[in-house]
């Protein structure tokens, strides 16, 4: 491992509407094969088998939107999961595509779920 990798276990967002965003997230996070995977009346979780990396927690407000990106392993994961959001409700905040801007390799695609958080579904090598 290199000097520079990130080590992330979870991240958490708060959110309005418990049932909203887990359905929002349940599709959304399919593609990467994702699911709920626990929760409660307050909270829900979504990883693969039984590790979570993404919770989400309901709350009154939410403060301010954050960006969470999740590394896609090929192209047609991210288009797949831009459709998914979607078709549950997210909004478009910017369609699979090449970010040259960021590098020559960067393939994107930018949602806003429920509450107005940014999610990204990236990966960062050629189209195979």
């Amino acid at each position: 491992m290199s000097e520079h990798a990130l080590k992330l276990d979870h991240i958490g967002l708060r959110v309005t509407d418990l049932a909203v965003s887990t359905t929002f997230y349940a599709a959304a996070l399919a593609p990467l094969g994702m699911s709920r995977i626990g929760g409660s009346e307050q909270h829900a979780a979504f990883g693969i088998g039984h590790m979570p990396y993404l919770t989400i927690r309901l709350a009154d407000t939410v403060v301010g939107p954050t960006h969470v990106a999740f590394l896609a392993s090929s192209h047609a994961e991210v288009d797949a999961f831009h459709a998914a959001a979607l078709a549950v409700g997210g909004c478009d905040e910017g369609a699979p595509g090449l970010r040259p801007e960021y590098h020559e390799h960067y393939y994107g695609a930018f949602v806003c779920d429920p509450d107005g958080h940014n999610i990204e579904l990236v990966v960062h090598k050629p189209q195979s």
